[in-house]
């Protein structure tokens, strides 16, 4: 994914951050580079936005139990997964 402009943080650094991103636990560098691309790039931004709504969405489902770490990893790889698999169709069909 990308707008077509050069960014100092390329597209796939930062949508891989965004749930570190969301959850607050990216370091206060990181966090000024993701908040600084997602400021410049409108289709990184409505990507962040998609990821935001199903966190909220997540979090009113599930009430107040917390997911293990075991879980949250395999759903991030599995977000990764998905990411890849659209790009490369974007790449196909341009």
């Amino acid at each position: 994914m990308s707008c077509g402009k050069h960014h100092e943080t390329p597209c796939s650094e930062v949508l891989e951050q965004v749930y570190i991103y969301l959850d607050g636990e990216i370091d206060k560098g990181d966090y000024n580079k993701v908040r600084q691309h997602l400021d410049e790039c409108g289709p990184c931004l409505r990507q962040f936005d998609l990821d935001k709504a199903v966190k909220a969405l997540v979090a009113r489902s599930c009430g107040c139990e917390i997911a293990s770490d075991a879980l949250r990893v395999k759903v991030l790889a599995r977000i990764r997964e998905v990411r890849i698999q659209l790009a490369q169709t974007e790449q196909q069909s341009e």
